[in-house]
C-alpha cells in the first residue's frame, strides 16, 4: 500500500499516541553516574571544562551518591585522585585510599546503589601512563600485575564491579583471576573492551587529573578507524571472563555498540564521555541549543543503538526528569 492509505503521521498527533508506538525507551536503570574522588574533606572543586562536574572528597562523595540513589539512578562509577602519584601508581591499591573509603562509605550510606570502579593506572602515575613504563612505553605484561592488584583492593573494599579501562592485552583474564583465587567469585568485571584514542576525552583528563606528561596513548587505546579489530577487541574480553562490555566514546562509534550488542548478546555499556558532555553543555549554557532536549536525544541515540548501560555525566538530572 502507500499514500493515502498509509500515513505515519496518524500516530504522530499527540504526545499520547508517540508514546503509545515509541520503539526505544530510555529508563534511569540504563544510567550510571560518574564521580571523581578527590583527598580533603569537604571538598567540592569544579572542573572547568565540565560545567556542573566538581571533584569531590569521601565525605561530599558519600552525599551526591545519596542524591544520585534517590533520584532512582542504581549505579556510580568512581574515579579516583590521589594524595600524591608514583610510577607505579601504587595508591591504586591502597585500601585506605579515596576510592576504596568512598566504596565503604557509599555501601554503608546508600546500600541500595551498586558500586563500580575505574581499574586503570593513569590517575596515579606521575607520568599519567595507563601502566607500568618500560623503555619509554607501557608494558603490556608488568601492568597486569598492577591492575590485578588495583581490582582485588576495590573488591576488599567493597565494588559491586571493577571496569578495566586501561586496554592492555590479556587484563580481564588476569583480574578474573586474581578476583576468583581470592575469593571473589561474585564481582564482575565491565571491560572498556573497545576504547578508542579518542579526541573527546580531554575534559576527563582535566578532572582525573591523568593527562600524560609526554606522548600520548594510541600505541594501546583502538585507532578510530577500525571497527573490525573492536569487534575482535570484544570478543577477547568476553573469553577471558568479562561480563559486560562497553564501547568508548559513544556518540561516534553508535555503529559498533549495534554491532557489539548484535554480534554478541551480551550486556552493552557505552560511556557518553566527557567530551561530549562538555559541547552539549557549552552550547546550552550560550543558548544555541535546547539543551534539556539534546541530552535526551543524544541518550536515547545511545540507547537505540544497543547500549544496556550509559555511563553519562547527566545521569542524575536525566533520572529525576524521567521520573517526574
Amino acid at each position: 500500500m502507500g499514500f493515502p492509505i498509509d500515513r505515519p503521521r496518524r500516530l504522530r498527533r499527540t504526545e499520547t499516541l508517540r508514546r503509545m508506538v515509541r520503539e526505544t525507551r530510555l529508563s534511569p536503570d540504563n544510567l550510571i553516574q560518574p564521580l571523581f574522588v578527590c583527598p580533603g574533606k569537604d571538598v567540592a572543586r569544579p572542573v572547568p571544562s565540565m560545567p556542573g562536574v566538581a571533584q569531590m572528597s569521601v565525605d561530599r562523595i558519600i552525599a551526591a551518591a545519596r542524591e544520585i540513589h534517590a533520584a532512582g539512578v542504581p549505579a556510580v562509577i568512581l574515579f579516583g585522585i590521589p594524595e600524591r602519584k608514583d610510577a607505579r601508581g601504587s595508591e591504586a591499591w591502597n585500601d585506605s585510599g579515596e576510592v576504596q573509603r568512598a566504596i565503604r562509605g557509599i555501601k554503608e550510606h546508600a546500600p541500595g546503589l551498586a558500586v563500580l570502579t575505574d581499574v586503570c593506572m593513569c590517575e596515579y602515575t606521575d607520568h599519567g601512563h595507563c601502566g607500568v613504563l618500560k623503555d619509554g612505553d607501557v608494558d603490556n605484561d608488568a601492568t597486569l600485575e598492577v591492575l590485578a592488584r588495583e581490582a582485588l583492593s576495590h573488591a576488599r573494599a567493597g565494588a559491586d564491579i571493577v571496569a578495566p579501562s586501561d586496554m592492555m592485552d590479556g587484563r580481564v583474564g588476569a583480574i578474573r583471576r586474581a578476583l576468583d583465587e581470592n575469593g571473589f567469585t561474585q564481582v564482575a568485571i565491565m571491560a572498556y573492551a573497545a576504547k578508542f584514542a579518542s579526541a573527546f576525552y580531554g575534559p576527563f583528563r582535566d578532572a582525573a587529573e591523568s593527562t600524560p606528561r609526554f606522548g600520548d596513548r594510541r600505541s594501546y587505546q583502538m585507532d578510530p578507524p577500525n571497527g573490525n579489530e573492536a569487534i575482535r577487541e570484544v570478543a577477547l574480553d568476553l573469553e577471558e571472563g568479562a561480563d559486560i562490555v562497553m564501547v568508548k566514546p559513544a556518540l561516534a562509534y553508535l555503529d559498533l555498540i549495534y554491532r557489539v550488542k548484535h554480534d554478541f548478546m551480551v550486556p552493552v555499556a557505552a560511556y557518553n564521555v566527557s567530551g561530549e558532555y562538555a559541547m552539549i553543555r557549552a552550547a546550552g549554557l550560550n543558548g544555541w541549543i535546547d539543551e534539556e532536549r539534546a541530552v535526551m536525544e543524544v541518550l536515547t541515540s545511545i540507547r537505540r543503538a544497543g547500549a544496556d548501560m550509559i555511563l553519562t555525566y547527566f545521569a542524575t538530572d536525566v533520572a529525576r526528569r524521567l521520573s517526574a
